[in-house]
């Protein structure tokens, strides 16, 4: 497998988000820690956690320096606003080519993943202005110890748009890799509690087409999604706000006939 030399030395930026959730961190940790990829760079934004948490990220932080890939970790721990503000703070950090969020309990699929993100889209093979606005690809749901329970039910279509949001959210947040030079001015709405994500995906996708840079479908699982995370929680919530989000960037009517739609198919026999 080729490593970042081969791949035109295009870096990563991995934030993770976390608060009090030392179990499921620790496989998000070993996760990133085990990727053959060199220009990975981890960074760590938790809430002030009163669990294990830190531990877990101080014996990660020594695990990495004596890997053979030793990739760059950050860690910044103190109060925040909610997860959308410290994903804000994780963006401010990020300095990355790309930047992906891979927030507590999610993990990468295995350890070539990042690698092959690098391959697929031929980061090597072009000049930077070229490289694709957004690499995205499958998602996989596992549970709360990481077993896999099934693919997400939303797939990504291979003409990705931010159009096509309208339809759902199909692409998950965690296998979606944005240009930092594209995203960086393009902050999280903390007027939504649990979608933000949601918003900030169609925001970046709506700026890669005025750019007119490509999405770009990796065709590969890049994440697996903990099922149990804050949307699951807050699931109500969680579409209000949606239904908000799509309505702000599709129009209302719309919105609306396509929540009928959805209900159609639900109550289909």
């Amino acid at each position: 497998m080729r490593d970042a030399h081969d791949t035109g030395g295009a870096t990563f930026s991995i934030v993770t988000i976390t608060y009090n959730a030392g179990d499921p961190l620790q496989r998000t940790l070993d996760s990133v820690l085990r990727q053959t990829y060199k220009n990975i760079g981890h960074i760590i934004v938790d809430g002030a956690s009163t669990d294990s948490t830190m531990q877990r990220v101080e014996s990660y932080v020594r695990k990495n320096g004596e890997t053979a890939t030793g990739h760059t970790v950050t860690v910044r721990s103190e109060p925040d606003k909610g997860i959308y503000d410290a994903m804000n703070k994780g963006l401010a950090m990020a300095d990355g080519d790309y930047v992906c969020f891979l927030n507590a309990g999610d993990s990468l699929p295995d350890c070539g993943t990042i690698a092959a993100i690098a391959r697929a889209a031929r980061l090597g093979d072009r000049p930077r202005e070229e490289w694709p606005g957004v690499i995205y690809g499958d998602t996989d749901i596992v549970d709360r110890g990481g077993r896999f329970l099934h693919k997400r039910f939303l797939r990504p279509p291979k003409d990705l748009s931010w159009r096509s949001f309208a339809n759902g959210m199909v692409v998950c947040h965690q296998a979606f890799y944005a240009r930092t030079d594209l995203c960086k001015g393009i902050g999280y709405n903390l007027k939504y509690r649990f979608s933000a994500d949601v918003d900030w995906c169609i925001r970046v996708m709506r700026e890669a087409e005025v750019r007119h840079l490509q999405l770009f479908d990796a065709g590969e699982t890049l994440a697996c999604y903990m099922k149990e995370g804050q949307t699951t929680a807050h699931h109500k919530q969680s579409l209000a706000e949606r239904f908000a989000i799509m309505a702000h960037h599709y129009g209302l009517l719309r919105t609306i006939l396509m929540h009928v739609k959805f209900l159609a198919r639900l109550n289909k026999p």
